[in-house]
């Protein structure tokens, strides 16, 4: 059965469904791509699910010792409360209140993306749902790091190389409002959806397991 891989793109949000050939399909919500997709056994997506109160996840640290020289791109969840925020300065305010830390715009500006899941969350979706961060999972598919960004030439084609060896053929083309390495890592979460599905995922933390979050899978 298929399983699917979601990732943030500008026109909303673009997935690979993996039933072994791919699919991409692109939406303006997270709840009509899962629509669009029909049935799967699980679906794994890059962003923040099980937002922090009152201390710091314990997640992007552990993912960040994962990826040396890649830490950077492990932004720190947003404060719960972060997503009643109406603008940045208020959010920041928000997550220094709650987390003692200031909010980064990169993370600000994922919070519609944050808040629509948050929002298809509490209809008790049947399928499967758990977070995953591309880079995190391209490095488990190599056993290391990638050191090549995800945009560059060289990035591109390792990336494409380690879906391929992983049964993962997907045709990422770039389009409008959908950029290449969004399609690259939509499919990378897929594979983590794959591994999940069959009970092998990693979670981080690693416990407790039975709980899907707040944690980051590989």
């Amino acid at each position: 059965m298929a399983v699917l891989g979601v990732d943030g793109c500008r026109r909303g949000w673009v997935g690979v469904r993996w039933d072994g050939g791919t699919g991409v399909l692109v939406a303006p919500t997270i709840a009509e791509l899962v629509d669009a997709a029909g049935a799967v056994e699980a679906v794994a997506i890059d962003i923040p699910i099980g937002l922090p109160t009152d201390a710091a996840r314990e997640a992007e640290r552990l993912v960040r010792r994962l990826l040396p020289g890649r830490a950077s791109t492990v932004f720190n969840a947003p404060a719960a409360t972060v997503l009643d925020a109406a603008e940045y300065h208020a959010g920041n305010a928000a997550n220094r209140a709650a987390l003692g830390l200031g909010l980064s715009k990169q993370t600000w500006y994922l919070v519609p993306k944050i808040r629509d899941v948050r929002d298809w969350l509490a209809t008790d979706p049947v399928v499967p749902v758990v977070e995953a961060h591309p880079e995190a999972c391209f490095a488990a598919m190599n056993g290391g790091v990638l050191v090549d960004g995800k945009t560059s030439a060289a990035g591109e084609a390792v990336r494409r190389s380690l879906l391929e060896g992983h049964g993962l053929a997907v045709d990422a083309l770039r389009s409008r409002g959908v950029a290449v390495d969004d399609v690259l890592d939509a499919a990378a979460t897929a594979w983590t959806a794959r591994r999940f599905a069959d009970g092998v995922a990693e979670r981080h933390p690693a416990e407790p397991r039975a709980h899907r979050s707040p944690a980051i899978w590989t």
